[in-house]
């Protein structure tokens, strides 16, 4: 197995493990927020215990996050040095104000964790917005790399030397905005869905007082509420990173459709396998005039094919298949928050059906999945490219051997991890029902 392969699946595998707890430390502070609003508008304490039990959730993620991003930037240096020498040049600023968002989180969370009940409800609000800030910041300044990577801007290349550079320029890149957006969205909207996930968990299992049942069933209809908003935001940002693919990316665009020919009225294939020699795509189901809408905001519009493009040049054609992944998963999320709903609507009075809490508790996980194959297609669809049009990735990669052994090691370390964290979760949390907070609060 080559160099370059080892390093894209190293450092792939060290990105997937820190994601999760970094898309969890995003929408679970979004949601703390939330929750503490809650309580301030509607002075129902239930949403004030919610938050702070959420917040002793993110304190354990954030000790997994913190080393796993530290790796993450490590490896990046490593493993990558033919694209850092690019990147130390031009787009190093947002890492460097990441570090300050960073801070700003971590010092209002210690705020937060250490003085909550000892600050009027106007600065416990205000001290929790701060760590939302931070930790949304977080992941926009990272993104903006991602983003710069997609549609680079900002310097000149003479002779193989990086000249002209403006910083600002590659800060703000054609291709942030939407990212930045649909990064943030999907934080959120996953956020929501684990923390109901959770608490359907609890409601299946039974065995719970009227007073538990109520407080549980609250906190997952909460969550349900901001997880239906940000999926239904998620698909419409959709439209728009469709439409920045067709002007800036269109061979990705084209690969994630299986789309091999030029064509206007282009159709959206759902499902089914890309076949290169056929030229369509093989078992899908296609709508007529979807994708030129989708990409041009008419069914007239002309989209690019990939015969239009060198062969070499071409993404790996599975990537139709994360993108199915990662819109089935978005659809199936709205659905099930939208049949929740509306069972609370029509039988309010009356405990969720076993089978819809079933539905329920795999949201969170979903959710998560959604998160992972949406980062896997987009750094993916790249291909062959580490910086669109600039940059190859065998260009970036190191040379360097005994990379199998070491991703061998960190995978072991990062299931490792993925066990220790669940059981610390379970431990703390097993030991600290919600029973026992309301227990404190009244002696």
């Amino acid at each position: 197995m080559d160099s370059v392969l080892l390093a894209r699946m190293l450092f792939g595998s060290s990105m997937a493990f820190h994601i999760i707890f970094a898309t969890l430390g995003v929408g679970i502070t979004f949601m703390i927020l939330l929750a503490e609003l809650m309580r301030w508008l509607r002075k129902d304490e239930d949403y004030g215990l919610m938050a702070k039990r959420w917040t002793k959730g993110v304190a354990i993620l954030l000790g997994v996050a913190i080393p796993s991003g530290t790796i993450v930037g490590v490896m990046l240096s490593l493993l990558w040095p033919g694209f850092m020498e690019i990147v130390g040049q031009v787009i190093a600023l947002p890492f460097q104000i990441e570090i300050f968002a960073f801070f700003l989180e971590a010092l209002f969370l210690s705020i937060y964790v250490y003085a909550a009940d000892r600050l009027t409800p106007a600065l416990r609000l205000v001290s929790v917005f701060f760590v939302a800030l931070g930790a949304t910041a977080s992941a926009v300044l990272i993104t903006d790399a991602h983003a710069w990577m997609n549609t680079p801007r900002g310097f000149t290349i003479v002779d193989g030397a990086v000249t002209n550079v403006r910083p600002l320029e590659a800060v703000f890149n054609p291709s942030i905005y939407v990212t930045a957006m649909h990064v943030v969205g999907t934080a959120y909207m996953t956020g929501a869905f684990v923390i109901a996930s959770v608490a359907a968990y609890k409601l299946f299992r039974g065995n719970l007082s009227e007073r538990e049942a109520s407080y549980h069933r609250k906190g997952m209809m909460f969550a349900l509420a901001i997880g239906l908003i940000m999926s239904i935001y998620t698909a419409i940002n959709g439209h728009d990173t469709a439409k920045m693919l067709h002007q800036y990316l269109p061979v990705k665009l084209a690969a994630a459709e299986g789309l091999f020919e030029t064509q206007d009225n282009a159709p959206l294939a759902i499902f089914g396998t890309p076949d290169s020699e056929a030229g369509r795509v093989i078992g899908g189901l296609e709508i007529p005039g979807m994708l030129s809408w989708l990409a041009t905001g008419t069914t007239d519009g002309v989209v690019k094919g990939l015969y239009d493009y060198p062969r070499n040049e071409w993404p790996p054609l599975f990537v139709h298949t994360l993108f199915n992944m990662m819109v089935g998963i978005g659809f199936s999320l709205i659905g099930l928050a939208v049949a929740c709903w509306g069972f609370w609507f029509f039988f309010k009075r009356k405990p969720f059906p076993k089978w819809l809490l079933a539905g329920l508790i795999a949201s969170g996980p979903l959710a998560m999945i959604g998160i992972e194959t949406g980062w896997i297609f987009s750094c993916t669809g790249r291909q062959p490219w580490t910086i669109y049009g600039i940059q190859l990735t065998s260009e970036a990669a190191t040379q360097s051997g005994n990379l199998g052994f070491l991703f061998i090691l960190f995978i072991t370390l990062y299931a490792v991890l993925l066990v220790i964290t669940a059981l610390v979760m379970r431990f703390y949390f097993h030991r600290n029902p919600v029973s026992n907070e309301w227990m404190s609060s009244t002696t």
